[in-house]
């Protein structure tokens, strides 16, 4: 089946592919956007998860045909194998997602209660509120979407494709080893790290849909100069020296896109109502930990949901009646965010505090024994030896810092009490 993308062109899907995007399970994501409240401020940002989680998987195949192009496969079988399972894990990363935004994932369960059975097999821990991470894992290993995969790829089971979008469960490494290799790392980077197919994909086509540059990237280059580099028998993604100026440009270009849409200061107001809502006593919206009754809980019904009960924040949302911004600052020290809500309160003020903050890249943070290292490398000097990019790019010690925006919201009828009073206030 061959499938037009505004992004990509023309898609070509496997038999395989076909049954797993016509399943209910991942029809779901046709009623889930891509940018949950952000069509209220770029219109044209409709498009949806659906879409988009087609478009991963066709990138995660093109990444994976660069940095393979030339490998000695000791079996044609096992590379066809290995490119299948990365583009079934991009096919489905996103398929345990929640309504809306990350915001929905506060009225999910306790992760007990969703019986994952690779979990129980693992004891994994699950005293703990579940994620759409969690949800995707019980999708791809517990539901219809798992007995597609063993039907239609018999060489493939669905634990060695939750084990690429989960890089922290345990399988059999055999599946991902050739000869002495294992792929499975450079496999995984391919679904999730700081240049993966997810980013190449949403950032242009969410760029796209907005009707905005700054998610413009040079993918075929990158793409073109991905490899892999080879440490104590196992293979991480590298990149070419010659395209390291378009890394750090994919870096920026993503920084902004938070800077500029994904912190969108509707956007955020919109998300911190939906949060009120949602922590409020006579919140009746919880997401079930039955899948069965989970693929009913849609964009759609959420909003359908917020329109008939009888909660402010819900008909703030519903109505189209949101908070507005009496106040933005920027990187500001936090004695200065106490004073100004203390004038809120003052002046008996309502006010909602929004803090968004953002750094260039995961590597500023989180233990680096945790993280899989991308490498540098130099196809030219035989003498250069691979680094790992932080090292190779002075892009992360220039953008060190994170990038803080804290907004003050009132409401439309208090927003010119607000505007006066800070004109008149120090603070």
């Amino acid at each position: 089946m061959e499938m037009r993308d505004p992004i990509h062109g023309s898609i070509h899907l496997s038999d395989g592919e076909v049954a797993i995007i016509e399943s209910v399970e991942f029809q779901r994501l046709r009623e889930i956007k891509q940018l949950g409240f952000s069509e209220f401020s770029f219109p044209g940002a409709t498009h949806n998860r659906f879409l988009h989680s087609i478009g991963v998987s066709h990138v995660a195949g093109q990444i994976f045909d660069s940095i393979f192009r030339a490998y000695p496969f000791t079996k044609t079988q096992t590379k066809s194998r290995l490119r299948q399972a990365v583009k079934l894990a991009a096919l489905l990363h996103d398929i345990g997602h929640g309504p809306l935004s990350h915001t929905t994932e506060q009225v999910m369960p306790e992760l007990s209660k969703l019986d994952i059975n690779i979990y129980n097999q693992q004891k994994v821990n699950q005293s703990r509120q579940a994620n759409h991470e969690d949800y995707t894992i019980k999708f791809i290993t517990d539901s219809t979407i798992a007995t597609l995969i063993k039907d239609n790829f018999q060489d493939i089971s669905p634990e060695y494709v939750a084990c690429l979008v989960d890089k922290n469960l345990k399988c059999d490494e055999s599946f991902f080893t050739d000869g002495k290799i294992n792929f499975r790392p450079v496999l995984s980077q391919i679904v999730s790290s700081e240049l993966d197919a997810d980013r190449m994909d949403y950032l242009e086509r969410d760029s796209y849909f907005c009707g905005i540059n700054y998610g413009k990237i040079d993918k075929d280059w990158l793409q073109q100069n991905l490899t892999l580099h080879i440490v104590d028998h196992k293979a991480f993604l590298a990149l070419n020296r010659r395209a390291l100026y378009a890394f750090d440009d994919f870096l920026i270009s993503r920084h902004h896109m938070h800077l500029m849409v994904y912190f969108h200061h509707k956007s955020i107001v919109y998300e911190e109502m939906l949060n009120r809502y949602l922590m409020s006593k006579d919140c009746s919206f919880v997401l079930p930990p039955e899948l069965s009754k989970y693929i009913d809980y849609t964009d759609y019904k959420l909003y359908e949901h917020l329109d008939t009960v009888d909660n402010t924040w819900a008909q703030r949302i519903a109505k189209r009646r949101p908070y507005k911004v009496a106040l933005e600052l920027h990187n500001q020290e936090h004695n200065r965010i106490e004073s100004i809500l203390k004038i809120f309160k003052k002046f008996d003020i309502d006010c909602i505090y929004a803090s968004s903050k953002t750094r260039l890249s995961k590597y500023h943070s989180g233990d680096p024994a945790d993280r899989m290292n991308i490498f540098v490398v130099d196809q030219y000097d035989k003498w250069d030896v691979p680094s790992p990019v932080d090292q190779a790019t002075q892009i992360f010690q220039k953008y060190e810092g994170a990038r803080v925006i804290d907004r003050f919201y009132v409401a439309p009828e208090k927003f010119e009490q607000a505007r006066k009073i800070f004109n008149e206030e120090k603070y």
